[in-house]
């Protein structure tokens, strides 16, 4: 039997069809221990994820992070979960059947769109699998990190390489790796910035939150820092902000190892303590690319601004978060920017989930938009 697999019921008379695959993160199938076992047990045995010695890592993991990480990180699932299921997975779904609906106007011929997540279902194999099946010979492979890091863009090449590795008949494929500069993802971000201020009260300062990771990372060649600060920079310009209306932080470290800093938290507790009573804060996507631990930035950031907001200085009143981005002209379903006001006291409100809005062009010159589906 051969190692090689292919399209079943193939035939050399079919035609071949443009696919386009989105590759996100990943989320746990439910919210309980059992699945969030499961599903950090993947992500988190990712060599791209964490770079320590394998059989170290391995110790620890199984060790000591499988047995007290799951319960606790079900318990933060539990408070976002909806009736349809993971909130990342349903807007996903809902922002990949845009993306099929949006194509499938501006071209006469089938275009087939999946959804693909690095950890967890639908996985990246299956995903691939079905476009295959859909006779897929043209592929345009888009990871939803507009910031490349090898911890998210470069391990989603490395599924969908190894899932090639076992294909007889390999389609030829695009794989977008970055577009933090793109005009129209910076229009996106520049926009609903914009939309919100002409809505609502400008705070006195904007704050670009992106998910940080561990700062050797960057010292040993990974570009995310540089391009975090160029998306910061570009939308600022457009915004014509002066250099102290604007800063970029990083948020959601772990451990005792220095992270990507000035960190989110204690830059907010500075704002404080100089007085600054309100703030924007915006992560330049929703869905960061190392995840390391926290739920996802959807809940971590508004919890972590929150209790900063509480506990620096009576000064600092409120930070309004965006947790998604304003649809943009290009977007499939229109709406307004979806900000959160962080009061100052317990009890912070519940942040809707949502999904980023990234471009990218494919091998054949066609222009894909992908924005917020939002309900």
């Amino acid at each position: 039997m051969s190692r090689f697999t292919a399209k079943q019921n193939f035939s050399h008379a079919d035609a071949p069809k443009l696919g386009v695959l989105l590759a996100n993160l990943g989320t746990p199938d439910a919210p309980t221990p059992g699945a969030l076992r499961k599903y950090l047990g993947q992500f988190l045995a990712d060599p791209r994820i964490v770079e320590i010695p394998r059989l170290l890592w391995r110790i620890i993991l199984h060790g000591i992070v499988l047995r007290v990480r799951p319960a606790k990180s079900a318990k933060l699932y539990e408070q976002i979960w909806t009736q349809d299921g993971s909130p990342l997975l349903v807007y996903a779904q809902a922002q990949a059947e845009g993306v099929r609906q949006r194509l499938q106007d501006r071209l006469e011929a089938p275009v087939a769109v999946e959804l693909a997540m690095r950890y967890g279902q639908p996985s990246t194999p299956s995903a691939l699998r079905r476009l295959r099946e859909q006779g897929v010979e043209r592929l345009v492979i888009l990871p939803l990190y507009p910031q490349y890091s090898g911890a998210t863009t470069a391990s989603s090449f490395d599924a969908v390489a190894d899932e090639f590795t076992r294909w007889r008949w390999l389609p030829e494929f695009r794989f977008i790796a970055q577009y933090h500069d793109r005009r129209a993802y910076i229009d996106c971000l520049t926009n609903s910035i914009r939309e919100h201020w002409q809505q609502h009260d400008r705070g006195e300062k904007l704050l670009f939150s992106f998910h940080g990771t561990p700062k050797r990372y960057l010292l040993a060649g990974d570009p995310y820092h540089c391009q975090c600060h160029k998306t910061a920079r570009l939308v600022a310009e457009q915004l014509e902000l002066g250099d102290d209306a604007w800063q970029v932080s990083f948020q959601s470290r772990f451990g005792k190892a220095a992270w990507l800093q000035p960190y989110t938290d204690a830059t907010i507790e500075g704002y404080g303590k100089a007085g600054i009573k309100n703030i924007d804060v915006i992560p330049p996507i929703a869905w960061k690319r190392l995840k390391k631990f926290r739920l996802r930035t959807g809940m971590s950031l508004p919890a972590r601004v929150g209790s900063r907001c509480v506990t620096s200085q009576r000064s600092m009143t409120a930070a309004t978060i965006w947790t998604c981005l304003a649809n943009s002209p290009w977007s499939t379903r229109r709406g307004g920017p979806r900000p959160m006001t962080v009061p100052r006291r317990r009890g912070f409100p519940r942040p809707p989930w949502c999904v980023r809005a990234p471009w990218g062009p494919t091998s054949s010159g066609l222009a894909i938009c992908i924005s917020v589906n939002r309900p």
